[in-house]
């Protein structure tokens, strides 16, 4: 899969609901928010005109063109690239579990294959699931099925769920989990196949769930088996 990235935009707290408008302005398929506190001294904000360290994380599918676009509104209506505003940056998908998934994260966003970039060509990946909140229980046993290790839970609000049953026939609750799994290269079909089974979309979760590629790792023992 060539062209298709995950976009994150980090932004305070007061800035959250003026990016989500631009985002929905542009169409942008399901977006992900999460909280966050930024670790920013008090001289720093003040530096920076910051007025909290509270943040705002939110995660997005974008295509290449669609990013292009979207920046270029974010600097001009938004001037995130004005110190103190936000960051964002895109990271290339390498695969989705499922065709529908796939059209509904894209959600009507034109996409043409391109060639592989070496950049997927990774001992590692980080699957990244996305299910209705109090089921990552159902996704880890199912990943840990198919070899994988432990994974790291966290709590956001999606946006964008009407869209579900245009392009998964399902209606989605808008609380949910996402949960990061750092797994080998050549696990991961196995790993997500598993999940997609005991966990997708025909279950209580109704997991979505894509993979990212992962250049370098630090804290992974390899004994037959890595272990999170």
């Amino acid at each position: 899969m060539s062209s298709v990235y995950c976009m994150v935009t980090i932004t305070g707290r007061n800035h959250g609901e003026k990016f989500s408008t631009l985002f929905k302005e542009e169409h942008l398929p399901v977006m992900l928010l999460m909280l966050g506190t930024g670790t920013a001294s008090s001289e720093m904000l003040d530096y920076f005109g910051m007025e909290s360290r509270e943040k705002i994380v939110i995660f997005t599918v974008v295509t290449g063109d669609s990013w292009k676009r979207v920046k270029e509104r974010m600097e001009q209506k938004l001037s995130i690239d004005v110190p103190g505003t936000g960051i964002s940056f895109i990271v290339p998908l390498s695969s989705v579990g499922g065709g529908r998934s796939f059209r509904y994260l894209l959600a009507g966003q034109e996409y043409e294959k391109e060639e592989e970039s070496e950049l997927k060509n990774t001992e590692y990946e980080l699957l990244v699931v996305i299910s209705n909140y109090g089921y990552n229980n159902l996704v880890m046993e199912a990943a840990r099925e198919a070899g994988a290790g432990g994974g790291t839970v966290v709590h956001a609000r999606g946006t964008g769920m009407e869209r579900a049953e245009k392009f998964l026939g399902v209606t989605l609750a808008e609380e949910k989990e996402i949960t990061f799994i750092v797994a080998r290269a050549e696990k991961k079909n196995g790993i997500m196949s598993s999940i997609m089974e005991k966990a997708g979309m025909e279950s209580k979760a109704k997991s979505i769930l894509f993979s990212l590629p992962v250049t370098e790792t630090a804290g992974l023992r390899i004994s037959g088996e890595w272990k999170g």
